[in-house]
């Protein structure tokens, strides 16, 4: 196991105070995290999930990776105690009644395969509604394993884990925020909890880094999407939702699993900018704005530059959007780029962007060296 530098960020130590009543959140502490910009790879919308984990005795495992914010009934008990809306492990207790607290190195842990892989820049462990209970410290490590391994794989001896966080001391009922400078592919995480506890809810804020040789294979995809390694640079607004929700697998389930801006009241216009995955060749373009009924962009327009210094070509006109559809546009021949924009009149919002196209030889020829660069 090779240890890396982690930068530290705001810090919580220490128990939260006992539920009074109330908003339980109105103690909550947290920060303001600047990975927060990247997307969440340990998200359940592109596959992510929590496949193992040593005890989750009064709570599941799953619970880590749900995208709401973790709810807190207190008048929620079960046959086993307190219901908790997160991963909650049983109390260690020591090897005798000599020795009965737990050893410097009794800890649980829970196996998390990310829903794509890629370079980790900052983890969150949020321990929402465990006041007195949540674990003394964590860590978590990261490991690169092609394929779909098994629990049991993952845990050989012959697996290299990397650490992400170092064992470090958390606070109750706080977002605990880490910073990660790991030069790495990460497929799967082992997080950590010190000796026992809870953990509400875990983010893993990071860039995709797709695999050059599925990618290959398909030929022509979407080479914006977030599973293929595009990923959202700025966007003029997120008043409603993150811009990030526009690349994400999928047709959009509902209002808030799209982009909405604020209403405007000048005379200006909304957009988002993208990275895509390598330089490509796009040749079609799709624009859903499925659930924005009332609220969808009134027109769309499309533009494509190759490279960061280059020129905005516009290869979709300004074109009339309808609420609750999709939108298919084939272009009359493919334009080269590595970044796209989309503007939207007034303002509103779309649910999802969709660029099909193909690698140049140049891009495929990066995204490989990439690839091999991160231990992929």
């Amino acid at each position: 196991m090779t240890a890396q530098h982690q930068s530290p960020l705001a810090r919580f130590t220490g128990d939260a105070n006992p539920y009074g009543g109330g908003d339980p959140y109105a103690d909550h502490r947290s920060a303001d995290f600047p990975f927060t910009q990247y997307a969440n790879l340990a998200d359940r919308q592109l596959g992510a999930g929590v496949i193992a984990a040593n005890d989750e005795f009064f709570a599941q495992r799953e619970n880590l990776l749900l995208p709401e914010r973790a709810e807190f009934d207190p008048e929620h008990f079960g046959h086993k105690g307190k219901i908790m809306d997160g991963w909650e492990t049983r109390r260690r207790r020591g090897a005798s009644a000599g020795h009965p607290w737990p050893t410097a190195d009794d800890h649980d842990w829970a196996l998390v395969r990310l829903g794509a892989p890629g370079v980790v820049r900052g983890i969150v462990i949020d321990t929402a509604h465990f006041r007195g209970n949540y674990p003394q410290a964590v860590s978590v490590e990261g490991a690169s394993v092609p394929g779909s391994p098994s629990p049991e794989e993952l845990l050989a001896d012959d697996v290299k884990w990397t650490t992400l966080v170092p064992r470090t001391a958390v606070g109750g009922h706080a977002a605990n925020g880490f910073a990660v400078d790991v030069e790495q592919r990460i497929t799967h995480l082992r997080v950590n909890q010190h000796p026992d506890g809870g953990i509400a809810r875990l983010r893993v804020y990071g860039e995709v880094v797709p695999d050059p040789r599925w990618l290959s294979v398909l030929g022509t995809f979407d080479v914006v999407a977030l599973e293929n390694g595009g990923q959202v640079e700025d966007a003029s607004n997120l008043f409603y939702s993150p811009a990030t929700n526009t690349i994400q697998p999928g047709r959009s389930r509902k209002m808030d699993d799209g982009w909405e801006t604020r209403r405007r009241r000048d005379e200006g216009h909304d957009w988002i900018r993208y990275q895509l995955v390598a330089r490509s060749e796009v040749r079609a373009i799709e624009i859903d704005t499925a659930y924005l009924k009332g609220n969808s962009a009134g027109w769309a327009s499309v533009s494509v530059r190759d490279g960061v210094d280059g020129e905005w070509v516009e290869v979709l006109p300004r074109t009339r959007l309808q609420p609750d559809t999709n939108h298919r546009f084939v272009l009359a021949g493919p334009s080269v780029g590595t970044h796209a924009r989309v503007d939207i009149f007034p303002d509103g919002g779309i649910s999802r962007l969709r660029l099909f196209g193909s690698l140049t030889e140049e891009g495929a020829a990066r995204l490989a060296a990439r690839h091999q660069e991160l231990g992929g």
